[in-house]
């Protein structure tokens, strides 16, 4: 092929922590139809993807599961590979974040920033499982939302509000992992200088490889300030330790976009490839152009942190990054409850996958926009065009054509030529379509050509010349013309539909699809017998497979489970501790607390104020005059509701409480608990 690009293109790296959903295919699919199309039309071009493996929840779910992560993350490969496979995502390579050679480039790449002056090294403080024995992430730190006080937040941003705030600012935190309130602990971390970059930066946003989407929401970011990115996690950490430096591991983030180029360098090294042509030598010296399709949600990454990150390691920068939206399914978020939150392995087992793709490419355009999956409409297209308009026309002329022909296809098209050459005519048109990834408005003009086939064959009506012998003619160059017409079709809805392509291409004799070979048709050629390719959708089988996903994800009733045993103390640690009866004697809601009670306690001779979080368990007016134990001895605590003289115990774990631990009847106020 004359001009003929070499070209590599990445999906974004799915996490091996969970299975491949609906939402995860909008990105696969898009990029999968993309690649398809170029290598049709002769480019070489590869695709290149794997699992980013690393990261603190990895390695809590491998401990869960008594396994060790590298066990994790191949079991989770392996079921991506046969999901990815179900859909027809043609991967020429799938690999892990978890390589030799993605260690040695991401330490690679880090030595060099760091020579050059773009990493620093600075103590910080951070949340710490004393329990656990562990820093923890931002998402293992669970309390309540300091502006909208939403209990159980993420320590790093609201999902009620949808503030962001730092873990330090969360209310009544806990470890997500042992429920312990986390400390404040230094520790020594490694910073990329990301406003080093700051003008080639935006000379990048804005030289035309992004979507005028994200270059504005890059302006804004621009605007308050390019911050440092920490690019350490301590130990424990599933990851690559960082060079020369013990204990301490690349973030997830850092090695994650670097699982595209170590791809890359494996898939070279098995093909007789040199890496450097795809990563190093310039576009307009041979080299390849890269692209990278991601999500909204990773746009910072993607689009700052990763183009800083290859120019500093002196990397050539992707020729192009695109961005899609999020999946709505009936118009609102994927639904657990409601069996809309599907995974690909769910819908592979009700229905056919390719309805899934034809579907997802008549909405899929290169602007930034969430697209839904609506079911009905989702079963309406399915049936309307791809088998009303397209197989149908296969239907309705092979068995004219295996029965009073012997298989064989007419010599000519006579007089009918016209409309075949009309639609081959299409070609660049409906090319430039697909290559600019507006395949919605692809898939439209398909249609419209298969609405013109249509109009066609009834006006031919084979049917009527198959009841008059002196027509046989007639009848055989019709259905000459209406299978030639679906072969044009099925050629350009190759890219979206790769399995119906290959089944009509066995039906047809002619497993080619390349659309510089449309412009000679079948003619004088013998088919073969046709058998369905292609089975309506019925909504009674997507209504069956939102039940099965329904029953799937429904959550299994957790068996109760002791919390962890804290620490040893000694007997003279707990000999300190002075524990008292006290008598509740007066008890009442806090102003503007959502889970605080003011206690007035009697211990006998003197009055105690506590504060207690026990106001979801316990009304007020129950709790005067009732026994509880206390911790006389602690050390007065300045709330901004008032001075706490004490604390009250109680105990309470997932499955309900608290629940005020009272004392055996014959106990008295002030009484010392031994």
């Amino acid at each position: 092929m004359k001009n003929a690009r070499t070209m590599l293109v990445t999906s974004a790296l799915p996490y091996a922590n969970g299975s491949i959903h609906l939402g995860h295919l909008v990105e696969y699919i898009q990029t999968d139809i993309w690649v398809r199309y170029h290598k049709l039309r002769g480019h070489d071009c590869i695709y290149m993807c794997a699992d980013d493996t690393h990261g603190t929840p990895v390695m809590i779910r491998a401990q869960n599961e008594g396994i060790s992560p590298e066990e994790l993350v191949s079991r989770v490969h392996a079921e991506h590979c046969r999901d990815f496979a179900a859909f027809g995502i043609g991967f020429d390579l799938y690999y892990t974040t978890h390589s030799p050679e993605n260690r040695e480039l991401a330490g690679s790449i880090y030595r060099a920033l760091k020579a050059a002056g773009h990493i620093e090294v600075r103590t910080i403080e951070q949340a710490y499982d004393p329990l656990k024995g562990m820093f923890l992430p931002d998402r293992f730190i669970r309390g309540q939302c300091p502006r909208c006080k939403a209990e159980d937040q993420y320590g790093d941003s609201c999902e009620v509000c949808g503030a962001t705030y730092s873990p330090t600012e969360l209310l009544n935190a806990r470890s997500a992992l042992s429920g312990a309130t986390p400390e404040l602990r230094p520790s020594e971390h490694y910073f990329f200088k990301l406003d080093h970059f700051r003008d080639f930066l935006k000379d990048w946003v804005h030289s035309g490889r992004l979507p005028d989407e994200v270059t504005n929401k890059l302006q804004e970011w621009f605007e308050a300030g390019l911050q440092d990115w920490d690019i350490s996690r301590d130990a424990p950490y599933f990851g690559f330790e960082i060079p020369d430096a013990s204990g301490k591991y690349f973030y997830v983030w850092l090695d994650a976009p670097v699982g595209y180029m170590a791809a890359t360098k494996h898939w070279c090294a098995e093909h007789g490839r040199d890496f450097d042509d795809y990563w190093k030598k310039p576009v307009d010296a041979g080299g390849a152009e890269i692209y990278h399709f991601i999500g909204k949600d990773i746009v910072y990454f993607h689009t700052l942190f990763w183009p800083a990150m290859l120019e500093g390691a002196g990397y050539k920068l992707p020729s192009g990054i695109f961005v899609h939206g999020f999946l709505t399914v009936d118009g609102a978020k994927m639904s657990k409850s409601r069996g809309t939150f599907i995974n690909a392995a769910t819908f592979a087992r009700h229905l056919n996958p390719e309805y899934l793709r034809y579907y997802y490419a008549t909405k899929i355009s290169p602007r930034v926009e969430d697209i839904d999956l609506n079911l009905e409409d989702f079963a309406l297209r399915v049936n309307s065009d791809l088998v009303g308009k397209v197989v149908n026309l296969a239907s309705r002329a092979a068995g004219f054509i295996n029965k009073r022909f012997e298989g064989r296809l007419a010599a000519t098209l006579g007089a009918d030529e016209a409309l075949y050459r009309d639609l081959v005519a299409a070609r660049e048109r409906i090319g430039e379509h697909y290559s600019g990834r507006e395949f919605g408005r692809a898939m439209r003009e398909i249609m419209a050509l298969a609405d013109r086939v249509n109009q066609y064959v009834d006006q031919a009506a084979p049917w009527v010349l198959a009841k008059d012998p002196a027509q046989s003619d007639a009848l055989q160059q019709v259905c000459t013309v209406t299978l030639n017409a679906f072969r044009v079709l099925v050629s350009y809805l190759a890219p979206v539909l790769p399995v119906l392509a290959e089944r009509a291409g066995v039906f047809l004799n002619d497993h080619q699809t390349d659309w510089e070979r449309l412009d000679s048709p079948l003619l004088d050629h013998r088919i073969n017998s046709y058998e369905h390719l292609m089975q309506r959708l019925e909504m009674d089988r997507i209504k069956l497979m939102l039940e099965d996903a329904k029953q799937e994800l429904a959550p299994t009733p957790a068996k109760p489970v002791m919390a962890p045993i804290a620490d040893t103390i000694g007997i003279e640690d707990f000999s300190k501790i002075d524990l008292r009866v006290a008598r509740i004697a007066a008890a009442n809601a806090v102003e503007g607390a959502d889970k605080l009670l003011q206690l007035t306690l009697d211990l006998g001779g003197e009055t105690r104020n506590v504060f207690a979080g026990i106001k979801k368990a316990y009304a007020p007016q129950d709790l005067v005059g009732r026994l509880t134990v206390m911790v006389a001895n602690l050390a007065p605590r300045k709330m901004k509701f008032g001075l706490s003289e004490g604390m009250v115990l109680a105990a309470s774990d997932e499955e309900g409480g608290p629940f005020l631990l009272s004392p055996d009847s014959g106990a008295k106020p002030g009484m010392r608990i031994k």
